[in-house]
């Protein structure tokens, strides 16, 4: 996700629930201000896989500070945690806790050789996994790592064990036993139904040692990381001053990270172009019209741009006048999203597409626009919607009322968010307002944003991005029904039986192909549903200082910080 959307990134890549950039938080950003024309005359960067200045390690320095934005503070490290969701948090936490599978720039997964020497399916029925463990890797408190973590982290996040507050359940819900194989190197796991994702499990790897109780789940990992294991451990968390910094770990047992120091201080994803020019940090997000007419021409910036799992919407919640199917339905159809996709590209390098899907990327095999009527501009057909749903017509300007109430909905919107979304949540504010919804926009503190008001359900209308949903059985968490207070990241609240089931016989479908036909079908149902109104999908555009190696936009692979350097 992500508010700026700052992003809510699954548990899907090198961090699921990226670098932030949308429509309703600051932490990424989907467009800005200024002139189209800037841009067109600068040569546009193309839209690759993978986009990261890669270098062998040989021609890359030893030593040296990279220095990158952080767009809020992380309080919650544990990734399992409903909290702990956070794009950059998943992200760094893959660097100082196991991440026993990488991507590459195609999103193909591939074993993390410092922790494991082999994984792979040794039974299809009952589906089992045999992961052969390097015998190297070791935790911070010097034990081994061992069947023992890979089951304490499969039964806190199963969704069994009461006062686990777990983020998503999807796959370890599925797994009937855990177990050591023939040596205790060896841990084998057992499914009691196929889980075509299973690769996507234990990414990362959390200590057993760090979650024994609810107590430790929640709250052990609360502006602390108590065991890690990883090439990097925090060298400093100063929350004064609002800076993190990574370092080497001596008993680190792989290849030695090349920088001496990476350094993230949070910031305002507005701020980062200026602190960029002058000389703070190394990299910087250039989507956005203003940042790319500011950052193309800087005198040691190198632009890159990708094309990842990263969308931008706008969420509609289930409480109040929007319980209704109906009034949700109208929202959507009194949208040009042509306009509004339009008001985020203005000034932007690369073509923001509108998306037709909630779960596949336009790029990704399986691809269908399912959005229909339901992102089909039709003023009369919204109208006609909240008639039925018992909404009256006031006059042209004035809400519509209903048993005395007025139809007045409430967008939640970061106030670090960049012009550009500004500039598109007024544009939908006349749109809906021409339908008969006044909408107020509420802005609310960046830090505040997910903790204060998504989370907890306290608004009618937000955007944020959803980035690295993939593998696609990770969706199931952003539209699963919640179990008691237990939202997953589905903050609507909104879901069915439907779309539940379908979500999960995808995800136990071995074949892609009939996978994919599930998929689609859950998605025509979301559509339906007016649970989300897909806007685009968000290309990364990026700036980096010059001689930065090993770092960019990664489109579908994840990050490796030990690979991040100065090129010599």
């Amino acid at each position: 996700m992500d508010a700026s959307a700052t992003p809510a990134r699954r548990l899907g890549r090198a961090a699921a629930l990226a670098l932030a950039v949308a429509l309703a938080a600051a932490a990424c950003s989907s467009g800005g201000g200024g002139s189209a024309d800037t841009a067109v005359k600068s040569e546009a960067p193309g839209q690759g896989s993978i986009d990261i200045n890669a270098k062998p390690l040989d021609q890359v320095r030893d030593g040296g500070e990279v220095r990158f934005p952080l767009y809020q503070w992380i309080t919650q490290w544990n990734p399992f945690q409903v909290d702990g969701r956070y794009g950059d948090a998943v992200d760094i936490m893959r660097t100082l806790e196991p991440s026993l599978f990488t991507t590459d720039g195609t999103g193909t997964f591939k074993p993390a050789a410092d922790y494991l020497l082999d994984a792979k399916v040794t039974s299809a029925s009952p589906q089992v996994i045999t992961y052969k463990l390097n015998p190297k890797a070791k935790w911070s408190d010097g034990k081994p790592l061992s069947y023992l973590d890979f089951k304490a982290d499969w039964e806190a996040t199963n969704g069994k064990k009461d006062g686990y507050n777990i983020a998503d359940s999807a796959g370890y819900e599925l797994i009937s036993a855990v177990e050591q194989g023939a040596d205790p190197a060896e841990v084998k796991v057992t499914f009691s139904e196929p889980y075509a994702d299973w690769q996507n499990l234990f990414r990362p790897l959390i200590p057993a040692a760090g979650i024994a109780t609810a107590d430790d789940f929640n709250k052990g990992w609360v502006e602390k990381i108590p065991i890690t294991a990883g090439p990097l451990k925090i060298g400093t968390a100063d929350k004064t001053a609002q800076t993190l910094t990574l370092v080497p770990d001596p008993n680190w047992w792989g290849a030695k990270p090349k920088a001496e120091r990476i350094t993230f201080r949070v910031m305002a994803q507005s701020a980062t172009t200026q602190a960029f020019l002058n000389n703070e940090i190394d990299f910087a997000a250039a989507g956005t019209a203003t940042a790319y007419g500011q950052l193309k021409d800087a005198k040691d910036a190198v632009i890159r741009s990708a094309s990842p799992w990263d969308e931008v919407h706008i969420s509609f919640g289930g409480g109040g006048p929007l319980a209704d199917v109906k009034v949700r339905q109208a929202l959507g159809r009194a949208l040009d999203r042509g306009a509004l996709v339009k008001i985020a590209n203005n000034g932007v390098p690369v073509e923001f597409k509108p998306l037709g899907n909630h779960i596949f990327m336009p790029n990704q095999t399986g691809y269908r626009d399912n959005s229909g009527e339901w992102a089909t501009f039709d003023l009369a057909a919204a109208k006609k919607l909240l008639d039925e749903a018992g909404w009256k017509e006031a006059g042209s300007g004035q809400p519509r009322t209903k048993d005395g109430q007025a139809l007045t909905l409430h967008w939640v919107l970061n106030e670090s968010a960049p012009q550009a979304q500004v500039d598109l949540a007024t544009a939908a504010q006349a749109m809906w307002l021409a339908a008969g919804v006044k909408v107020e926009v509420d802005k609310v503190a960046a830090n505040d944003f997910f903790t204060k008001y998504v989370n907890p359900g306290k608004w009618d209308i937000a955007s944020w991005r959803n980035t690295d949903s993939f593998p696609l059985s990770s969706s199931l968490t952003n539209f699963r029904l919640p179990q008691g207070d237990n939202v997953f990241g589905n903050y609507s609240k909104l879901g069915s039986e439907e779309i539940d089931g379908l979500l999960k016989k995808a995800a136990g479908t071995i074949d892609p192909v009939e996978a994919a036909k599930l998929y689609n079908q859950a998605d025509a149902r979301i559509w339906e549903l007016g649970h989300t109104y897909e806007l685009y999908q968000r290309p990364t555009v990026v700036a980096a200082r010059k001689g930065l190696a090993n770092y960019g936009a990664f489109g579908l692979a994840s990050t490796d910080y030990t690979k991040v350097g100065w090129e010599k």
